[in-house]
């Protein structure tokens, strides 16, 4: 997926890249554990994983999800969609997941 990553994912790494959010440096395409997340900034303890409708009601995404709570980790999840369609919201929302308010 680094590779050839979605429309959607490109566009996400394009509102994280670079330290756009300040002092906080997301990574890209990350092992932790079992599991490759899309996009983690380690300072703050947040994942964020760009999602289409495969996500919707996952249930391995649920035991995904609590493994890696388990392991210490926050976990923004944002659709395709509003990526694409709306990325002013999902900057706010990482912003705002970001300094501790989950939205």
């Amino acid at each position: 997926m680094r590779r050839q990553p979605t429309e959607a994912e490109s566009k996400l790494w394009f509102l994280l890249r670079n330290r756009r959010f300040i002092d906080y440096k997301f990574r890209r395409q990350v092992p932790i554990g079992p599991y490759i997340a899309d996009f983690v900034c380690y300072s703050a303890n947040l994942i964020i994983e760009a999602d289409g409708s495969q996500h919707a009601e996952n249930p391995r995404d649920i035991v995904r999800d609590t493994e890696l709570a388990r392991r210490g980790f926050r976990l923004l999840r944002v659709w395709n969609d509003d990526i694409l369609a709306r990325p002013d919201d999902v900057s706010d929302a990482i912003w705002t997941t970001l300094h501790g308010d989950v939205p």
